[in-house]
């Protein structure tokens, strides 16, 4: 009877989080939850302290990533870099394809794909309204990008530290795995994307487009980014945890700018979406009362029953049905216990890899499968543009399912 009211509890939560009745915040849907579960026993308060516990890790890295994002925000880097896109692209609304995709790339690897979907996609748009050009490709780049670059580097994403957590892998073994499978997804997003969009990008922009210099602040902050990013790269290198470091660096990075333009961080720290937090944090609460109602069993026999499997045709299987769920139950929690299962039942190394990517991958399919996709809307939402779930659902069935099956065949190649 517990275990029902668990798995109701938690299926409406997650619905609730995805359909924000009312326009009311994800992280109130998640919280109300999380703590419905406490009150009710179904979860005693020591195991939900504890599941808050072994998400530290990762609310020391958002908290670094989203500082990040917001110094980028606040002194210019992002709208100096999309403007030097379109600047590059002179005139052709093809190489400015490109040059988008390209910067989106970058910043995914290195600062997360949150900033992609939060930060990067306003200062696209408001470049490319500048330079009269059809803004909704330029808007998908950000959405799909942030998803399809998220296993480039262990930084690119926060679900590949929920999957991972304390294994993750060093960084010369995580390119090892994933470098391959990552420029496989990237590129094939692009010329599927490309194609998709292909109308959009006929003829001309000829919009006057300026090309705002940096600020000596906003030089700071961008040497600062690359050296936090390269911080990361040392750091996943020596199989440190992640969190503590990027929480250190970015606050570190937000003292200088701050001290040399005699700023209060009042208003930096107000742009940041604090809210993601207690979200992340109710997430694992749900999960760990999920675990506790039999979800680890679950999972854990299905993940046997594909080990018994040829591995490539387990993996295959395993890669596809964690991609599509991802859609169904958002790929966050679904990490979270996917991750559980993978350190409480030892697979293949295949396994683990197909994992991933289903986790990384799989949201670029529908709007619900992602917090980077529901990230992107609300930014959306913010410039009064609309992007319907069927508009998405549209370019994700022919995007993501081809996308999955040639960045799983990379995998088998890097074994």
């Amino acid at each position: 009877m517990h275990a029902a009211l668990i798995w109701l509890i938690a299926a409406l939560t997650i619905a609730l989080m995805l359909l924000r009745p009312r326009g009311i915040s994800e992280s109130v849907w998640t919280s109300g939850g999380a703590i419905l579960l406490i009150v009710s026993g179904l979860i005693s308060v020591p195991l939900a302290g504890k599941a808050i516990a072994r998400g530290f890790n990762v609310y020391l890295f958002l908290t670094g990533m989203m500082l990040l994002a917001e110094l980028g925000k606040r002194y210019g880097v992002f709208d100096w870099l999309a403007a030097l896109a379109v600047r590059g692209a002179k005139g052709s609304p093809r190489r400015l394809f490109t040059l988008v995709f390209a910067v989106a790339v970058i910043v995914t690897a290195f600062l997360s794909n949150d900033a992609t979907a939060v930060v990067l996609t306003p200062a696209v748009l408001a470049a490319v309204r500048r330079a009269r050009a059809n803004p909704l490709p330029y808007l998908f780049i950000c959405a799909l990008i942030a998803n399809a670059a998220g296993f480039l580097l262990p930084i690119s994403n926060p679900a590949n530290l929920v999957v991972f957590n304390h294994i993750m892998p060093p960084l010369v073994d995580w390119l090892a795995m994933f470098l391959l499978p990552a420029i496989v997804a990237i590129t094939v997003t692009y010329f599927l994307l490309r194609s998709i969009f292909r109308h959009d990008l006929s003829g001309e922009c000829n919009g006057h487009v300026t090309h705002p210099p940096l600020s000596h602040t906003g030089r700071m902050v961008l040497y600062g980014m690359c050296a936090v990013a390269a911080l990361m790269l040392v750091a996943s290198g020596l199989h440190w945890n992640l969190g503590l470091p990027a929480c250190l660096a970015a606050s570190i990075l937000a003292v200088f700018a701050l001290v040399h333009r005699d700023e209060s961080p009042t208003l930096l720290l107000r742009g940041i979406s604090w809210t993601v937090l207690p979200l992340v944090a109710s997430l694992f609460i749900i999960v760990a009362a999920t675990e506790q109602a039999g979800a680890l069993n679950i999972l854990r026999h299905a993940v046997q029953t594909a080990s018994a499997w040829n591995p490539a045709s387990g993996a295959l299987a395993v890669g596809a049905v964690t991609a599509f769920g991802t859609n169904i139950v958002n790929n966050l929690p679904l990490g979270l216990i996917a991750g559980s299962t993978l350190r409480a039942a030892p697979v293949h190394l295949l396994m683990q890899k197909a994992v991933l990517i289903g986790i990384d991958l799989g949201p670029n399919l529908s709007v619900a499968g992602s917090l980077a996709t529901l990230l992107w809307l609300m930014a959306l939402r913010r410039e009064g543009i609309e992007i319907s779930a069927g508009r998405f659902l549209k370019a994700g069935l022919i995007l993501m399912p081809p996308t999955l099956l040639l960045t799983l065949l990379a995998a088998l190649l890097t074994r």
